[in-house]
């Protein structure tokens, strides 16, 4: 299976990319791409003989059986039996690690996918959040089809939470709309946003703590992957190397949740710069940390002030040593100026947050060429029937 949701098949030397199967599938498909010499796609058309990890799709509208065309994006893994997919998610993340990362398979002994608790009891369905459909011409909502603008109108959503399973979404008509978002949230019901609507603000709960944010700002979309990644962010931190009055960072700090969990850890308030490109979602920062973090918030992309902070300082010798940074990058990952900057200021311990095991090594290997360790590691299916995973990485700084 290749990270991204394809199997890899072989043909007279060549590399065929095909999504919608599984290693141990016999298929029938169809070239769409032979431009390259060495490397074509191609699109299952039909099952010969399927593996034994097969199981009919959790969503009717995007199964083998329908035309490519007509088959609903978001869940390219829903044919998987959901112990399986983990498997093979834990296959790719170590050999992601062990390809880009330079990492050693022995390093990786024991490294496995894990799956969210409750989310096998109910065959990791109705666990998201956070939807995005968009509207054909009559208003129907559906998702596009994958690699497409093609809405495709459904009639359920399998993997929403039951909240926006239940509000009638998908069989009401949004004449007119392009794209509705439906939120299930934790402090403020079901909200819908339609089309550029003003924002509004909502509240999220993770524990006993309320989180201020915007209904168009970024939310961790598994109903429970705010207070797991919080809670997994916490254990990641070596406490003793977690200085309050440091020049603590949360780069790509959306609206705080994991500043929060960082200052939960040192159990007094400490000092943090947050920095976001979202100015929407900095201006709630500071209120979310209200007592736990004295929060310097700075709108900028990250790469262009770590790099600038890197440059101001450069004439002092790692002046980030006593220093705990969160790195929670998007899919594409920090890249090498980010990490370039934070050797060079010497940061004591990085946490990194990833969504993509690709992007995870390529910076790892980075980190470690610069003299960091990878002293914690740890991966959660936060996206099931999808091939996506959270994975988190604690690096430091060796002495």
């Amino acid at each position: 299976m290749a990270h991204g949701g394809s199997g890899i098949g072989r043909l007279d030397g060549r590399v065929i990319f095909c999504p919608g199967v599984i290693p141990g599938d016999v298929v029938r498909a169809e070239i769409t791409d032979d431009s390259k010499k060495s490397l074509w796609r191609a699109q299952a058309l039909s099952i010969v003989t399927p593996s034994p990890h097969r199981v009919p799709h959790i969503w009717p509208e995007a199964d083998i059986s329908r035309p490519v065309e007509e088959r609903a994006g978001g869940a390219d893994y829903g044919h998987i039996a959901l112990p399986h997919q983990r498997e093979l998610k834990t296959h790719i993340l170590k050999d992601s690690l062990m390809r880009f990362g330079g990492i050693s398979e022995d390093a990786l002994l024991g490294v496995t996918v894990k799956g969210v608790p409750g989310d096998d009891e109910k065959n990791g369905l109705g666990w998201r959040t956070r939807v995005t459909l968009h509207a054909d011409e009559s208003g129907r909502l559906g998702p596009y089809a994958e690699k497409s603008h093609t809405v495709i109108p459904v009639k359920d959503l399998p993997l929403a939470s039951d909240a926006i399973r239940s509000s009638g979404i998908v069989s009401t008509p949004f004449e007119g709309a392009h794209t509705v978002r439906a939120l299930d949230t934790t402090g403020s019901g079901v909200r819908l946003v339609i089309d550029e609507q003003a924002p509004g603000d909502i509240v999220e709960r993770v524990g006993q703590v309320e989180f201020h944010l915007s209904d168009q700002s970024f939310w961790q979309v598994h109903q429970s992957a705010p207070a797991l990644l919080s809670d997994t962010v916490m254990r990641a931190i070596d406490p003793a190397r977690l200085h309050a009055d440091a020049d603590n960072a949360d780069l790509y700090s959306g609206v705080g949740l994991l500043g929060h969990a960082m200052a939960q850890v040192a159990g007094k308030e400490i000092s943090l710069t947050a920095v976001e490109s979202d100015e929407r979602a900095l201006s709630y920062v500071s209120r979310n940390l209200a007592g736990v973090a004295e929060v310097d918030p700075i709108a900028a992309r990250v790469d262009r002030w770590i790099s600038g902070k890197a440059r101001d300082l450069a004439g002092e010798k790692a002046p980030w040593s006593r220093a705990t940074i969160i790195l929670d990058p998007p899919r594409s990952g920090a890249k090498a100026e980010v990490t370039t900057a934070l050797a060079s200021l010497g940061a004591g311990q990085i946490v990194y947050v990833a969504c993509d095991p690709v992007a995870l090594a390529r910076d790892a290997s980075a980190l470690m060429k610069s003299g960091y360790t990878m002293v914690f590691l740890e991966s959660w299916d936060l996206f099931p029937h999808t091939h996506h995973m959270e994975t988190i990485a604690t690096f430091v700084k060796d002495k």
